[in-house]
């Protein structure tokens, strides 16, 4: 029975930002403050359950699984944040596809685990405990700021197609401005460059002190993170050194996000047992 646990719990988050959602969708055709507060509260209730799952059942934030559902956590945050402060914005039927998507991701990646099947852990690994979970804290924050500017990408592209056809842009889906959405896709990606250098750099030292594993330089965990750093490179080039029209940035802010969303969901060379 016991293990069993974890996917239910996982249900019960994962359902919850999926009644949200329903309830989000259907306040766009009716306006009503009793579906906005419903929303708020089974997002609440999500929040709170995987909150729960987080701390009782610790998964291994190196793993696919538990990096996917930590990301998503964090996201949920700024989902509850961002409903309640844009009170007449449409955020929430932005934000909580890919929190569901995060999570549905996460929850059949965990359920591919083998009960019983632990990876042993490198010596050098256990020595450098430390530094392995600032290394993973790093990526984490840098996941979560491309995740927040693809989130500004898609609200920008959607919000850019509306003026393009000028429709009323106080129609049911009322969205932030151009100007905004763009400064926030700016912040995001400036903070999460750092942080992936960063990350991928002190990657790179521990990898490096255990020897006789060449073979893990070209997994796909670490060319898939080599890659997002040139992707951001790019962005970056793009947007301070030859001014790339918004629109542009936004679509290669989502390529970004999808090569993030494989790093996620490849398995680590030498943290590979999922909880």
């Amino acid at each position: 029975m016991a293990e069993y646990l974890p996917q239910i719990t996982q249900a019960c988050f994962g359902l919850s930002y999926l009644i949200a959602f329903s309830l989000e969708v259907l306040r766009i055709r009716w306006p009503r403050s009793g579906l906005r507060y419903g929303g708020l509260l089974f997002g609440a209730a999500g929040l709170f359950t995987h909150t729960f799952y987080l701390l009782t059942r610790q998964p291994d934030l190196a793993s696919p699984s538990g990096s996917l559902f930590a990301v998503s956590w964090v996201l949920a945050i700024f989902y509850l944040y961002g409903s309640w402060h844009h009170v007449r914005r449409a955020w929430a039927v932005f934000v909580l596809p890919v929190v569901l998507g995060l999570v549905w991701l996460g929850f059949m990646l965990s359920s591919q685990t083998v009960v019983g099947d632990t990876p042993s852990v490198p010596d050098w690994l256990i020595g450098n405990r430390f530094w392995g979970g600032v290394h993973g804290i790093l990526l984490l924050l840098a996941a979560v700021g491309v995740s927040v500017g693809f989130l500004a990408s898609i609200m920008y592209l959607f919000q850019a197609a509306r003026l393009k056809k000028k429709a009323n842009p106080r129609g049911r889906l009322n969205m932030l401005s151009l100007e905004r959405l763009e400064a926030m896709n700016r912040r995001a990606l400036n903070l999460a460059f750092p942080l992936l250098t960063l990350g991928l750099l002190l990657g790179a030292v521990l990898l490096k002190q255990y020897h006789g594993l060449a073979e893990n330089w070209f997994s796909v965990k670490i060319l898939g993170t080599v890659g997002l750093w040139l992707v951001f490179l790019v962005l970056l080039y793009a947007r301070y050194a030859v001014n790339v029209p918004g629109r542009r940035l936004a679509r290669l802010t989502l390529v970004a996000f999808g090569l993030l969303v494989v790093v996620l969901a490849a398995a680590h060379p030498f943290a590979g047992g999922m909880k």
